[in-house]
């Protein structure tokens, strides 16, 4: 089988869509921890994933959004650091076998779960690569074909997660930030200030393969291109887009996302168009939403 970057030469890929809510439905208690259940439930983790491979995923995003040292101490679980993220890229291979297809394992790094120091909150540089760094480095020993570091505010937080998996040899890197629409529509940020061009600028030169976009506030897939553009006018080749399932609203305490599949697809040809390499969806997103995707996108290749 080709490498992500080698397949990416020749067609656009499918990502898959959100894992938190499936893993609430699927009985994750309020607070628990996910990515222990690639330990201990691996089965209904397969099954998540399986449903998205089904669904035309082509890449598979590990379960181990919260699985770096500083957010599994938080559930007394440090010590299971490197067997909870390499059974993840277990699990998500388990599921395309079970789905009957090939794809790619995305080894899923997410933020820190705090501010760190130099911006005046309470985790040093040093603690936050030292709760990064193992969990690359388990990522990658168990094989996974790209790492990404995703829902990114921080530059400096996101160069440890990206330094962390050149250092390890990981044959892809993505950096994915997440972005908030400006008060007054013009444009958009990071909750840290980081702009498209910016990340786009920064990453590039550090050496990412992918620049990418996940979640943020006031951006679903039609807002997409916009960012797309930044990236390509600052210098980024290949782009991933991963937007959420529109605007959340709160109905009885919970955030409810209503863009249905039907909406979603609608909006990625104006994707395809800006350049994206890389299709997926975030919070709020279900394997509905990703078969709607895949339609799209097999047309799209066709061409």
């Amino acid at each position: 089988m080709k490498t992500l970057l080698e397949v990416l030469k020749d067609r656009v890929l499918v990502s898959d869509g959100a894992m938190g809510t499936q893993l609430m439905n699927a009985g994750l208690e309020l607070g628990g921890s996910g990515e222990l259940w690639n330990v201990i439930h691996p089965d209904k983790v397969v099954a998540i994933q399986r449903r998205y491979a089904e669904a035309g995923s082509d890449c598979l995003i590990t379960n181990t959004f919260s699985a770096n040292g500083i957010m599994l101490e938080r559930h007394g679980l440090l010590d299971r650091l490197a067997e909870i993220n390499r059974a993840a890229v277990g699990v998500a291979r388990r599921a395309f076998e079970e789905a009957g297809r090939q794809g790619w394992v995305l080894g899923d790094v997410g933020p820190v779960g705090g501010v760190l120091e130099m911006w005046g909150g309470d985790i040093t540089e040093e603690a936050a690569r030292d709760g990064i760094v193992p969990q690359v480095e388990a990522l990658v020993e168990a094989g996974a074909d790209a790492i990404v570091v995703e829902t990114q505010t921080d530059v400096e937080e996101a160069a440890i997660g990206v330094g962390a998996a050149k250092a390890a040899g990981a044959p892809c890197v993505i950096v994915s930030f997440a972005y908030d629409r400006a008060p007054d529509g013009a444009g958009c940020h990071t909750m840290m200030g980081v702009s498209p061009e910016d990340a786009a600028r920064r990453f590039t030169e550090l050496g990412a393969d992918i620049i990418a976009m996940n979640c943020g506030t006031g951006l679903p897939m039609s807002a997409a291109p916009e960012v797309i553009a930044a990236y390509r006018s600052a210098g980024a080749t290949l782009i991933m887009t991963q937007p959420n399932a529109g605007t959340p609203e709160m109905i009885d305490g919970k955030a409810v996302y209503k863009q249905t599949p039907a909406e979603m697809a609608d909006a990625v040809p104006a994707v395809l168009e800006a350049g994206a390499n890389i299709v997926g969806a975030c919070c709020g997103s279900t394997p509905e939403h990703i078969a709607a995707i895949r339609k799209v996108v097999e047309r799209w290749n066709l061409k």
